[in-house]
């Protein structure tokens, strides 16, 4: 488990306890009066089978003494995302386990009693369930699963309206606790709001919202029928997350790889044999690769054994890097993410969820940059200066990048007539200006004219 606050910095927003920061290990202190539930809860089979089988955070218990608070210590998770750096089908699998492991906690007594995307972490393409104050032992006469309003407002109505409205899921950073139905139904076309599964996400709880004030009383039922409704309830919750689990779509950067006319067979091959080369040299732990499109370099570095954060801006393009990590069992992180605009901070005093950018500060050993500089040095009109200061800050050692000449018909593209802007964007210029952070290792020319660098960081 991972988190972005300091040793001063503790979550307040649950009753039970708070999570906080101290070096590099992720403690979890429990109030007295809840420390006896929790710890039943983590020593039950079942919590122990959900660790062994990576669904659950590892936790040890490290005081637990009668009266006073129980000290947890939580594994850290090497890089964590939020769900607004999500792509779809993460949402879609992180809804999935929150659905299984409420499914199989019915079973042994126990019931989910907090249903949001901010309970999942992603250990490389794998979901993993952090928060294990959301488990408590079941009323087996309640026919009721409290939590189930609360994952259709974190869960399902955001994957509505991106399917149905086209609204970006990276929306949801300023909605932390999801979307209600009034948000969607006016943007909803009628005739659709009345076929599954928007006829009971958004239509009926919207017919029934003038019931909401009226007292509120919690049915008691036998245990088997309770146990048989909340059961009922997940299956149809988990059709309606099933009707909303979106195709891939094609993008402007989805099928770069195979419409990039500006590279042949030859260069295609002889940039991953650079890569896989270089990355069989210098044996990377933790990779960062920034511009990743669909994965083909993110693949490479994995299956030479690194850890790998994979970032780009493109949603569908990202969303086919985590497909492909998920189908080959690679440890690869897909971040919908943006180097020039990196995700902010956010929450309460801008310190509850940290910014990519304090998240990725000298976490990676080595960072790639194929096929992004250009991008970013004439698109995004940031100086390359500020560039190689901020990948000095990333990398605690290698850079493996990729310099675009003038003359390149991209490099011209992006320009749009303003070439005398760009006229200082020489190789030399280059060479001048890494040199002052970075050694130069190696150099190798492609046939096109591009040219890909090896550089350690001047320590």
């Amino acid at each position: 488990m991972s988190s972005g606050l300091s040793v001063t910095e503790r979550t307040f927003r649950d009753p039970e306890g708070s999570l906080y920061r101290d070096g590099d290990r992720i403690l979890r202190e429990i109030h007295p009066r809840y420390s006896a539930s929790v710890l039943d809860w983590l020593s039950s089979p079942l919590a122990r089978r959900w660790v062994r089988e990576g669904r659950m955070a590892p936790t040890t218990i490290l005081d637990s003494e009668a009266a006073q608070p129980a000290l947890l210590e939580h594994e850290r998770i090497f890089f964590p995302t939020y769900p607004w750096e999500w792509t779809p089908s993460q949402w879609v699998e992180a809804a999935e386990l929150t659905l299984d492991l409420c499914e199989e906690a019915l079973g042994e007594g126990f019931i989910l009693k907090d249903a949001t995307p901010l309970n999942i972490l992603f250990c490389g393409q794998r979901a993993m369930f952090v928060d294990v104050l959301s488990f408590e032992r079941r009323d087996p006469t309640c026919p009721l699963w409290i939590a189930y309003a609360q994952f259709v407002r974190t869960f399902l109505l955001p994957l509505c309206a991106y399917a149905h409205l086209g609204w970006p899921l990276s929306a949801t950073q300023q909605r932390r606790d999801g979307y209600e139905p009034a948000d969607l139904a006016p943007f909803l076309p009628f005739i659709r709001r009345w076929r599954r599964p928007l006829l009971s996400l958004v239509t009926l709880p919207l017919l029934l919202d003038n019931r909401s004030g009226s007292e509120y009383r919690r049915p008691l039922v036998c245990g088997e029928a309770a146990a048989f409704a909340v059961r009922h309830l997940l299956r149809s919750t988990r059709r309606s997350l099933r009707a909303l689990a979106p195709s891939v779509r094609p993008s402007r950067w989805s099928r770069y790889m195979e419409t990039a006319c500006h590279y042949d067979s030859a260069d295609h091959e002889a940039k991953q044999k650079f890569v896989r080369r270089t990355l069989s040299a210098i044996r990377p732990v933790h990779v960062l690769d920034v511009g990743a499109n669909t994965g083909i370099y993110s693949r490479i570095a994995a299956e030479n054994g690194a850890n790998v954060v994979a970032w780009d801006s493109d949603v569908q393009a990202t969303e086919l890097n985590w497909q492909n990590a998920r189908r080959e069992g690679l440890s690869i992180i897909a971040v919908v993410a943006d180097f020039a605009r990196p995700t902010p901070a956010v929450g309460w005093r801008n310190r509850e969820s940290a910014s990519l950018l304090d998240r990725s500060r000298g976490q990676f050993d080595c960072v790639m940059m194929l096929g992004i500089l250009h991008h970013l040095l004439i698109a995004d009109q940031i100086p390359l200066a500020a560039i190689v200061e901020q990948l000095k800050e990333i990398s605690t050692r290698w850079v493996i990048c990729e310099w675009i000449p003038q003359g390149d018909s991209q490099f011209d593209q992006l320009c749009r007539g303003r070439h005398e802007l760009y006229a200082h964007l020489s190789e030399d210029y280059f060479i001048q200006t890494v040199s002052k952070s970075f050694g130069i290792c190696c150099r190798e020319q492609l046939s096109n004219g591009r040219s890909l660098w090896l550089l350690e960081r001047i320590q």
